[in-house]
């Protein structure tokens, strides 16, 4: 890869880390649920006007806009906003790729091999020490939904792969559609017409500014170059930087929001991207072999392939 197209792959990675900070501000101004209806919102106004028609069937535009947009995302910020830290949550939601990998093996045919078999191992001592770390400072149940939520992250990789959008950023624009009117009318009636009517009143410049990062920074832009770089280069070589969106996800929460990391907290980060790293490395077979997609943490579900990857290379997963 060029110097500059390492910088964009990096930049990306910031951005998607970047946007647990920012969801964090967000909660301060929003309920979750209806916040995460203006981030599909607006993610998908006006970029639906320009991105085309879309390019799969509409049951898969559908069910990954419910699963990721309504299940995933709605439990995430309301997580979040039940108190589970901002950087932490960028860390335990990479969870994903071991629940990607199972559900692949159920439904998907993929196979068990003893390297993915060790990562998930070490991905999920690695949960476990984060779930030591938050039992003695925070509130359980908020981890228990984050870790939900990567489940259901999980269920809408295995169903992108299945739609295998040829363009992922139009796919993800569709799917932005989705979950608007299923999660206003949640908050509705969860959190109520009055608490939303406030929020929306009291929209001031560093909410709107929240709202836009979140939809069109980490959708539009996140999304864009993501796609670009995989449009260049084989998925073996760009999927690897997403595994910096914990890291990032982390140093922003501390410097911005003061979270401290704990000596078991960085154990866990060790740990769980070690983990996901080796989860998600798989050896295409000689013959042609397993067709796999994923796409970038920390911003939604994409699918990517490994262009012009030779069919012995090895492939990585970066479930979205």
């Amino acid at each position: 890869m060029r110097p500059t197209h390492i910088s964009l792959a990096v930049l990306v990675a910031a951005v998607w880390g970047l946007n647990f900070t920012v969801i964090e501000v967000g909660l301060d101004h929003f309920p979750p649920l209806l916040f995460s209806a203006l981030r599909f919102l607006v993610a998908a106004l006006p970029a639906v006007f320009f991105v085309g028609r879309p390019k799969v069937a509409w049951k898969w535009i559908v069910a990954v806009g419910l699963v990721l947009g309504v299940a995933k995302f709605g439990l995430l910020f309301i997580g979040m906003d039940a108190g589970m830290p901002a950087g932490l949550s960028s860390l335990v939601i990479q969870i994903q790729a071991v629940f990607t990998a199972l559900f692949a093996i159920a439904f998907l045919g993929e196979r068990l091999t003893r390297v993915r078999l060790l990562g998930m191992a070490v991905a999920l001592c690695g949960v476990g020490l984060a779930a030591v770390d938050e039992g003695a400072a925070g509130p359980v149940g908020a981890f228990a939904l984050v870790i939900v939520a990567a489940a259901c992250w999980g269920v809408s990789n295995v169903l992108t792969r299945k739609a295998s959008p040829p363009d992922p950023l139009n796919f993800m624009v569709w799917v932005s559609t989705v979950p608007v009117l299923p999660l206003l009318g949640l908050s509705l009636l969860t959190e109520g017409p009055s608490r939303d009517l406030d929020a929306l009143r009291a929209l001031d410049w560093q909410g709107a500014g929240v709202v836009v990062y979140v939809a069109w920074i980490t959708t539009v832009f996140g999304f864009g170059a993501w796609g670009w770089l995989l449009h260049r280069h084989p998925a073996s070589t760009v999927a690897p930087f997403s595994l910096l969106v914990p890291v990032f996800g982390m140093s922003s929460a501390a410097l911005f929001l003061g979270e401290s990391i704990s000596p078991l907290r960085w154990g866990a980060a060790a740990l769980l991207v070690g983990g996901v790293g080796l989860t998600s490395v798989v050896r295409r077979p000689e013959a042609g072999g397993e067709s796999g997609a994923g796409g970038p943490s920390g911003a939604g579900g994409a699918t990517t392939q490994a262009t012009g990857a030779s069919p012995s290379r090895a492939r990585i997963d970066v479930p979205s």
